[in-house]
Order: structure tokens, then sequence, then C-alpha cells
């Protein structure tokens, strides 16, 4: 049953519901990417938009990633806010020396006088058998680079919330959506709102094992939580929602409250989120744990196209099950 207040909507359409509420609010905020104008985009996200703000504010873009997300961090430098959709978060790669070196470091190297109010929107993940070159999900590297801030949203809900602050943000912000979540149908609010960067969110209260999870390992760590309670064992589901600015806080507590923490994240494993997560918790609730911070992230090769070799490289449900059980003996 939904809640007074809310309807029932997918993620394509909270995304879609973001933008065009802020472009509404704000003339500065413009479209830029591959298809996204008469054709609504790969993943039809911004369909209906051209319709209403006209090819000056939704711009279709040729296939030149670097350049028209340079071309984005030049309009900001000037005031306006865009928004650049790349069509896979692989092709993030092309753009990197105008991400890394020019709209993260901008607002440091001007002393504030000029700022970067840039959102780049791109999918991760696997499991859509698109292979090695677009099933990757890099939000590891770029929350690495100083004056960058990365959101990873769950589920509607948060993706409309974050995506709205991120459009709002003075400085650059990489907007990350599982590919595999866009017809995912969830409550989102009829009234406006926004969900802070840098606010984590418990999914699901606990007290026997904390689960911190990203994007589409949220709905398994849930999935897994309900298997668990059929044991007797109550798992807390975190839900980090964004990367950088990092709610450690909430992390943290979780952990304290149930003594043990596995991390879950889609990402290759080595140098990735779940070392950064779990080195986070070690640091901080040391003395409060009674085991060590387990990690499940997606297999260190590059992504299979056939989904018999494809699927085993992404994190599941019976991983999780699996790991809990060896964490809590």
């Amino acid at each position: 049953m939904t809640a007074p207040g809310t309807r029932e909507i997918t993620f394509r359409e909270a995304i879609r519901e973001a933008m065009a509420e802020e472009m509404r609010r704000d003339e500065s905020i413009f479209l830029i990417g591959e298809d996204v104008g008469k054709s609504g985009g790969i993943f039809k996200c911004s369909e209906g938009l051209w319709d209403e703000f006209g090819s000056d504010r939704v711009i279709d873009a040729p296939i030149a990633e670097e350049g028209y997300v340079g071309l984005s961090v030049g309009a900001a430098m000037t005031g306006m806010r865009p928004i650049a959709e790349l069509m896979f978060g692989d092709f993030a790669l092309l753009t990197m020396d105008q991400l890394v070196n020019q709209a993260a470091k901008i607002r440091y190297m001007t002393g504030g006088q000029c700022h970067v109010s840039l959102t780049v929107r791109l999918s991760m993940g696997a499991g859509r058998s698109s292979a090695a070159q677009h099933s990757q999900s890099l939000h590891a590297l770029f929350s690495h680079i100083p004056g960058l801030k990365v959101a990873i949203p769950s589920c509607p809900s948060d993706a409309k919330g974050l995506l709205k602050s991120a459009i709002r943000e003075d400085n650059p912000v990489l907007f990350f959506e599982d590919k595999m979540m866009y017809n995912d149908v969830g409550p989102v609010p009829e009234d406006d709102y926004v969900i802070p960067l840098g606010s984590a969110d418990i999914k699901r209260v606990g007290t026997d094992i904390t689960l911190v999870a990203t994007s589409s390992m949220v709905g398994l760590s849930l999935q897994a939580a309900e298997a668990l309670a059929a044991e007797g064992i109550e798992a807390e589901v975190v839900d980090v929602r964004s990367m950088y600015p990092l709610d450690a806080d909430t992390l943290v507590e979780s952990t304290k409250k149930t003594g043990y923490a596995i991390v879950i994240d889609e990402g290759a494993a080595r140098y990735g989120v779940t070392g950064e997560l779990a080195s986070v918790i070690q640091e901080r609730a040391f003395d409060w744990l009674d085991g060590p911070v387990l990690r499940i992230a997606g297999a260190d090769v590059p992504i299979p196209f056939s989904p018999v070799l494809e699927l085993p490289t992404i994190p599941d449900v019976d991983r999780i099950v699996s790991a809990v059980r060896t964490l809590r003996g």
C-alpha cells in the first residue's frame, strides 16, 4: 500500500521528474548528451524534455564525450548548471582530463572565485550482456579525486532527491545510475524534496549484523536480510547513497550496535569501494567488532558478454547470506 503523499513510479521516471522540475525552477540548467533530445535518451530518462524545453536546453551531442563534457565545464564556469549525460559510465574514461584536471580543480585554483556546477549522469553495473566496455562500475575511481562528489542512489525516491541536490550543488557531481534499476518501481513523494549528499540511510533496522551496500547491492542486501531473518539473524541494511561526501558516522554507529559488518559493492574488489568502507569501519569501530569486516564485490575480471559467464562476476543474495553465516559462526 502506497503511503499518503507518495505514488509508485519507476527509477527512470524519478530521474526524469528531477531534471524536469529543476529545469522549470532554474533557466540556467540544460541537459546535453548523445540522443537525449527527441529520442529521449538510450534509457529513455529524458523522454519528453525536448518537447517541453526545446533544443536550446535539451541538446543532442555528437559522439564526442570529452568535447561536450568540456563544453559543460566551460558553461558551468560562466554560471550555467549543465547536466551532461553519458550513455555508459565506461565512457567517462574519455572525459578524464575535463573532469579530473579541470572540473575538480578550478574552484581551488581560483580561490573560490570560479566554481563548476556540473552534474554528470552516467550508468553503471553489469547484468544485461553489454560486455566488458559497457558494464563497468567505476564510481570508486572518481570518489578518489578531491574536488568531485559522487552520488549512487539505490531506489526511485533516493534517485530523485539526490539528483535534485546534485543539480543545485556548486561543485561537480558524478551521479551513477545502475542500468539494471531503471524499471524498478518504488514510492516517491509528490511534494518537492531534496536528499542532501553525504547522508546514508538505514533501509532496514537490525541488531545482529550490519550490511553496508551501494546502488543495486542495497536491494540484494534487503533480500538477504529477509532470508536471514527466517534463521533468527536480524541484519541492518545501510545504504551509503553517496560515496563522497561519505556519511561515515551512520556506517560506524550501526556497526557499533551490531558488532559485525559486511560491505557489498558491485565494483571490482581491488583498490575499490569495499576496501575504503571496510577500513573506515575497522578504524572507527574496532573496539566494538566481534569479527573481521568482510567484503563482497564484483570479480576482478573484465565483464564477459555471455550471461553464463557474466552473472557469476556480480554479487548475489546467496553470497551475502553465506558470508553472514560464516561471520556469525
